[in-house]
């Protein structure tokens, strides 16, 4: 059997019993429960981390956004004077 045909009779057999498909305890439990509230808590903290991380990344691009054209700015305050040492 290729690799196809063993990958699309696992996925078959995962279909046919849908006891492996349910959700965990925690996440099927009881909404009150303690363990759900800390689960979610632990998502919420995981998706603030996240979120401060794509922040940082967006900082750091925009400082050198801002650095970039300062510095192009600035390259084009120069001008070149002709002449120089005569031969």
């Amino acid at each position: 059997m290729t690799r196809k045909t063993q990958f699309v009779l696992i996925a078959i057999c995962m279909l046919l019993v849908p006891s492996v498909l349910s959700a965990c305890p925690v996440c099927y439990g009881a909404p009150n429960s303690p363990m759900t509230k800390s689960s979610n808590n632990a998502i919420m903290f995981l998706l603030g981390v996240v979120g401060f991380v794509q922040v940082g990344f967006i900082a750091l691009f925009w400082s050198f956004w801002r650095r970039a054209k300062e510095s192009r700015r600035l390259r084009e305050s120069f001008h070149v004077v002709d002449g120089g040492a005569a031969q």
